[in-house]
This record gives C-alpha cells, sequence and structure tokens, in this order.
C-alpha cells in the first residue's frame, strides 16, 4: 500500500500540510513487493529545491526502505521541438545531477534523440521500481502522459503538485475570473506560503547508472542538440540560459533592483521592470514558493510592498492552472457564454486588412508596435504580457475566423515562446477572447470582446524605446535582458 506522506523532525507538521494534499493517485496497481528503488519521474518540476512532488518520492522510499531514483527525459517529437526549447532543458540538466546526487539519490537522463530511438525507458525503469511519482501538470505533454501511463506501468503511479503555492487540488471548480479565486487563495496562503525543508533519504543510492543514461555537461550541449531530430531553425534566446543557477540570480538582481520599481513599472517594457522568471518557472527550474518568499523576505528588508507582485505569481498563474485543469483550454468551447455569442454575430465581419502568414511569422506587418513584439519573441523567447494583449487582439483583427487567430497564437507561443505550453499561456491566449474578462462596447470584428488600439499603446508606453530596444537587439545581437 502507499503510505501516507511522512517526515520525521520538528517540521513534520508543515511539512505534511504541504504535501499530502498535493498527491492524486492515478491507478490502483499496488505497490511492487521486492522492488529495487521509488522512481521520480521529473517531468515538469525539474529541480530539487522546493519540489514538494520529489518530498513525496523521498518520504515513500524511506517508508518502504528503499533507496530513489529519479528520472528525467527530453523527446525530439513534442510539438514544435527545436533548438531553443532543448537547449534551454539542457542548460538545467548539470545543476539537476549534481543536486539529486547530493540529496543521496540516483539520477538518470535520456535523450530521445531521433523519432526510430527507443521510448520505452521510463517503463524499463519502471519494472524494477515499487511505484511511480510523477508530476501533477495540466497541460503539455505530463497531462496526456498522466493520462495515458497509468493504466500501462505495472505499478502504482501518483501525481503530485509541486507548481502551484496552493495546491490545485483545494480548488474544487472551475473559478471564473481573479475576483472568485483571490479570496479562496488569500483563505488558504497561511498554510501554504512557509519554507519548505527537503526531508532527508536514509537510504542513498549505491546502484550502477542505468544504461540508457546519458552524462550532459555544459560544453556538450550544442553537440547534443545538433544531434536531435528537431527543428534547429529556431534558434537558442538571446536573453535566457536554462537552470537553477540562473533562475536564481535573475531572481536576485530582480529583488535587488526591480521590486520597488515593479508595480509602477511593470506594463512599460522599456523599464524592465518584470522578472522575466516565466521560463524558469514553467520548466520548473525554480519554484514559486521559494520566489515568493524570498520577495516577501526582500520587500520587508527594504520596507517596502511587494503585494502587486505576489497577485501576478499566485493568484492570476493558479487561476490559469485552475482554468486548465477543469476546462477545455486548448479550444474557444471554454469561454463564457457572452463571448461565443458575440463572436457568433460578428464571425462574418469583413476582415479589412489581409496579411501573409509570412509576414505575421516574421514581423514584417504595416503595425511597427506589433512587429516588434513579434521579433521580441523570436529572438528572445518571450514577448511582454502587456503588450502580448496587444499582440493578440490584433491577430483576432487580422485573421480571417477567430479560430484561425486562436491556433496560430498558440502555434508561435509553441514554436517559440519558453514560457509556451504553460497554463498562463492558454489564459493569457484566451483572454483576448473573453477569458476572465467582461463585455465592452461594440464594434466590427470584435463584437463587445475589449478592443486594444495602436493609439492607446503610444499613450501608455514608451513605444519609441521598446522598438529600438528590440531593433537594437535584432541588429547587433547584444540583449539588455540577458545576464
Amino acid at each position: 500500500m502507499i503510505r501516507p506522506f511522512y517526515c520525521s523532525g520538528p517540521d513534520w507538521g508543515s511539512i505534511l500540510t504541504q504535501v499530502e494534499e498535493r498527491v492524486r493517485r492515478l491507478n490502483s496497481e499496488p505497490v511492487r513487493a521486492g522492488a529495487a528503488y521509488v522512481l521520480y519521474w521529473s517531468q515538469m518540476n525539474r529541480r530539487v529545491a522546493f519540489n514538494q512532488a520529489l518530498a513525496y518520492a523521498v518520504s515513500q522510499a524511506n517508508e518502504l526502505g528503499l533507496p530513489l531514483l529519479v528520472y528525467e527525459g527530453l523527446t525530439c517529437t513534442y510539438p514544435h521541438a527545436n533548438g531553443r526549447i532543448h537547449t534551454f532543458m539542457l542548460e538545467n540538466v548539470p545543476g539537476f545531477a549534481t543536486d539529486v546526487a547530493g540529496m543521496g539519490a540516483g539520477y538518470c537522463f535520456y535523450p530521445r534523440r531521433r523519432r526510430s530511438d527507443p521510448n520505452d525507458v521510463l517503463y524499463k525503469l519502471a519494472k524494477r521500481a515499487a511505484m511511480v511519482v510523477t508530476d501533477d501538470y495540466p497541460t503539455f505533454i505530463p497531462a496526456r502522459h498522466n493520462e495515458s501511463v497509468p493504466g500501462k506501468i505495472g505499478v502504482a503511479y501518483v501525481a503530485v503538485d509541486a507548481s502551484c503555492i496552493v495546491p490545485m487540488n483545494r480548488m474544487e471548480k472551475r473559478e471564473w475570473a481573479a475576483y472568485t479565486i483571490r479570496p479562496k487563495i488569500h483563505r488558504l496562503l497561511p498554510d501554504y506560503l512557509r519554507p519548505f525543508p527537503m526531508p532527508k533519504l536514509k537510504h542513498r543510492w549505491s546502484g550502477a547508472v542505468p544504461d540508457m543514461h546519458v552524462e550532459v555537461t555544459e560544453n556538450g550541449i550544442a553537440e547534443l542538440v545538433a544531434s536531435c531530430e528537431i527543428d534547429h531553425a529556431v534558434a537558442p534566446s538571446t536573453a535566457f540560459r536554462g537552470g537553477y543557477a540562473a533562475a536564481k540570480q535573475r531572481l536576485r538582481v530582480f529583488l535587488d533592483k526591480k521590486l520597488r520599481v515593479y508595480a509602477e513599472g511593470r506594463n512599460e517594457p522599456s523599464e524592465h521592470a518584470t522578472s522575466n522568471l516565466s521560463p524558469y518557472i514553467h520548466f520548473g527550474h525554480i519554484s514559486t514558493l521559494e520566489i515568493a518568499l524570498a520577495a516577501k523576505e526582500a520587500a520587508a528588508k527594504q520596507k517596502i510592498g511587494c503585494d502587486e507582485f505576489l497577485e501576478e505569481l499566485i493568484v492570476r498563474r493558479e487561476l490559469g492552472f485552475n482554468f486548465c485543469r477543469y476546462s477545455q483550454f486548448d479550444s474557444l468551447d471554454s469561454l463564457p457564454d457572452w463571448a461565443k455569442k458575440t463572436m457568433t454575430k460578428h464571425a462574418q465581419d469583413e476582415r479589412e486588412v489581409k496579411l501573409t502568414r509570412e509576414q505575421i511569422e516574421f514581423g514584417r506587418t504595416y503595425d511597427d508596435i506589433w512587429n516588434a513584439t513579434q521579433r521580441e519573441l523570436l529572438l528572445r523567447g518571450k514577448m511582454h504580457g502587456y503588450y502580448r494583449m496587444y499582440w493578440g487582439k490584433k491577430l483576432i483583427e487580422w485573421c480571417p475566423t477567430y479560430e484561425e487567430a486562436f491556433e496560430l497564437m498558440i502555434e508561435l507561443h509553441e514554436k517559440y515562446a519558453l514560457d509556451g505550453r504553460d497554463p498562463n499561456t492558454y489564459t493569457s491566449v484566451l483572454w483576448c477572447f473573453g477569458l476572465h474578462d467582461r463585455p465592452w462596447a461594440e464594434r466590427p470584428v470584435f463584437g463587445q470582446l475589449r478592443y486594444m488600439s495602436y493609439e492607446g499603446m503610444k499613450r501608455k508606453t514608451d513605444i519609441r524605446a521598446y522598438m529600438q530596444e528590440i531593433e537594437y537587439l535584432e541588429r547587433t545581437g547584444k540583449d539588455p535582458v540577458s545576464l
């Protein structure tokens, strides 16, 4: 049987609260007797620090008297697999492997380079495992795996939420907007916004490294990426390098230099007042719990507030996870009724501007703000959140149908964005179509969907400074956002 979460020591009560309510048993297979280890399959939370899924795996290994093996894979078959995403993910591997070894666990990394390469490594490792623990995540490949794998794995399979501060399980239904989920999160937050010590492994890994393991070194990443059957036309980001150490450095810079101006400057791209941590959060290189605790500590030391930052990091982000857990996040069918009705009414409205796919994808439209935003995505692999709203609204205006606009927004994010495929990407895109918003004055094409204008962007942001920055980045390759 699967034991309740166990951890000895004075912090047992708080750790129990942090972890037990995050667990979902996804099949009815028993724990295997006579097994060699407990297996943690790190799909999205690829870190040791503040990882409740890993902590649960440690607890189960301790209770069963077994060592722990951590498995991490990278396949060439995810949608729009490319050099940018591969590179960012691989840059985390050496540090993660070192941290796993430091806690006394075994580590296996397997990159499936070509479609003809084996695709059964997880099942091979699971044959010797007492149970499989993995990440509970509502989108991307983990969501598909957590539907398809449990019935075929032949051993107990448990998913643990290590992505949200307030566990997804505490929200039992879809919340319709920030104003409905906010009071619930604020009521629960004191139970979860607290330090999280990792339980210690009782039995250190002493076995051989699995045969399929591939050692990754910082100097060998480019060669490994080049060997993979992926899209090599999408180059690594000009601004972001993957890994927990890189995430921690960005966090330090944000807290020291930007937190005090975040509230006033977050919607002004040229101010660089945001944390730029979303790629690291998405791929699990750093935990939002660690970020939130550090922000509260820094704010207290500097005698400033951080409520606006925590609102985005916790309430808005976890609203996205809630939506994706309980809704059809990859379809316009999940929109509120008023939005679907207004789009039905205006579906035949004429789009005055007609642009080619190439003009849109490579930022060669008549709109210089939009072009700069798209080119930021092409170069950095991330676009500023405020400009992304305008970016999406223009695609609604330009594409022949709402469905084509939605599909194109998702495709461009999946292909180029390091924080794409994320619950917050889906909710941000669907916001352009009315999700978590309200009806506005009716107009052609948009109906009652919120409209954003070029003149409005000029009034509210320094578009000249932003466009000059992107032009300089494109011309020189030098990126002020990089560290």
